[in-house]
């Protein structure tokens, strides 16, 4: 029998480690902890081994004899939680610095119609926002493009990594569509109020044309001059893509559902999608999935209950749509740092803990298309998960303790954790 020289330490904040001094440490089993599968099931006295990048192992303790030597390092967790890695969607983390500032804003292009425009290469690994938002357990983003009618493509990413080369997941997964709207609430003499918008059926004409061009391009067999802007709508027209269209009322949402099918569009994701719960037969029929924009939101009629965005989440659930949580809407970049809080709020109206941690996980992954390597914890899936002291959707004990991107440990500090320390340490508080 191979021989393993075996000794105890302690591991960041005292998880416990049977070390191998014998070879790398890529074979790691984690005993003890709390599972949250995220596919709803959860194991109370788990165990999870990860080989190299993927998970090798996910399932319950109970009546398993370990063998410490078959592994590199075993981990103790003593009761901590165990969460697949968090998904933020469709955001523009990591695409622009300072919002105040013209200069770093990487998110939009000039011109309305951009499918060709790939947010993906304009993804700064560097960017002073992302470390605060992998403290709280999101380690993936859907990095997004934003601007009039057609915005670009979006690609999935990891938070870490030395470029975007090394950080991407699934390149150009989608195409993302700013559906015009009749009205819109804005500023003018009279206050902030709803205003007409008077370009509207010009946009839609345009709109309709452009995609009658594309597709007829996209339906040749050969051809002499090539247009960058319609080879760019080749996936979504032959289903290899989604469209992700964002609309917001239940009208401005049909009528988005009508133009794709219209234009032969088989993927259609809808984003922000504030009355998905108004149109969720239509939904149903059409499969169609939805990315609810941010539910620390106000209600939008004054005669609304003042938590009716709270509710839409369960509302979805109970009517069998797919859904996912995101953090669409103002300052949302240092707002996907929140994630997790969102899923708690939907867990506090109507979603189990399971369910709304689903929301963010697994249901993510699926409307993303990477559901075969992100999302859940199962053998044979990256091994992408956070170890958190307490209840990761909690803001009162979400404490993340270790996280791990595709097998590698993640740096779980930024520069608000960093002046924490130095000032703590500066007035000798303990």
């Amino acid at each position: 029998m191979k021989k393993i020289k075996i000794c105890f330490t302690l591991w960041l904040s005292g998880l416990t480690i049977i070390l191998s001094a014998q070879k790398p440490k890529s074979h790691i089993a984690f005993i003890n902890g709390i599972i949250h599968v995220g596919n709803g099931t959860v194991y109370e006295t788990g165990i999870m081994a990860m080989q190299g990048n993927s998970l090798e192992m996910v399932m319950d303790m109970k009546g398993l004899r370990l063998n410490p030597s078959a592994y590199d390092t075993v981990i103790d967790l003593q009761g901590k939680h165990v969460y697949p890695a968090l998904i933020n969607t469709n955001n523009v983390l990591g695409l622009h610095d300072a919002e105040a500032v013209r200069a770093t804003l990487d998110f939009q292009e000039v011109g309305g119609l951009n499918p060709h425009v790939r947010s993906l290469i304009a993804y700064n690994t560097d960017n002073k926002i992302t470390p605060t938002v992998k403290t709280n357990g999101v380690l993936y983003t859907q990095v997004t493009p934003r601007g009039n009618l057609i915005a670009g493509s979006s690609s999935i990413v990891a938070l870490e990594g030395w470029n975007w080369e090394d950080a991407v997941l699934k390149a150009d997964d989608g195409v993302h569509l700013f559906f015009p709207v009749e009205r819109y609430m804005g500023w003018g003499e009279d206050g902030f109020s709803l205003k007409k918008n008077k370009a509207y059926q010009e946009q839609l004409i345009n709109l309709n044309r452009f995609f009658e061009d594309a597709k007829f391009y996209c339906s040749q067999t050969s051809v002499t001059e090539k247009n960058i802007r319609f080879e760019a709508m080749r996936g979504v027209f032959n289903g290899t893509q989604r469209l992700y269209i964002m609309a917001d009322k239940a009208h401005e949402m049909t009528a988005a559902i009508q133009f794709g099918r219209k234009h032969g569009i088989k993927n259609i994701v809808l984003c922000v999608a504030g009355e998905a719960d108004k149109i969720a037969g239509l939904l149903k029929r059409e499969s169609i999935p939805v990315i609810l924009g941010r539910l620390h939101d106000l209600p939008e009629y004054e005669h609304d209950d003042v938590d009716a965005v709270f509710k839409v989440p369960a509302r979805l659930k109970k009517d069998s749509i797919v859904f996912c949580l995101s953090a669409i809407g103002d300052m949302e970049a240092m707002q996907s740092r929140n994630l997790p809080f969102l899923a708690g709020t939907a867990s506090a109206y109507g979603l189990s803990k399971e369910e709304a941690l689903q929301s963010v996980t697994l249901d993510a992954a699926r409307i993303l298309g990477v559901d075969k390597q992100l999302g859940s914890l199962e053998a044979g899936k990256l091994a992408s998960f956070v170890i958190s002291k307490g209840d990761l959707l909690d803001m009162r004990t979400n404490a993340v303790e270790v996280a791990y991107i595709s097998g590698t440990p993640v740096k779980l500090s930024n520069q608000q954790t960093e002046l924490y320390e130095k000032y703590k340490a500066k007035y000798g508080i303990k």
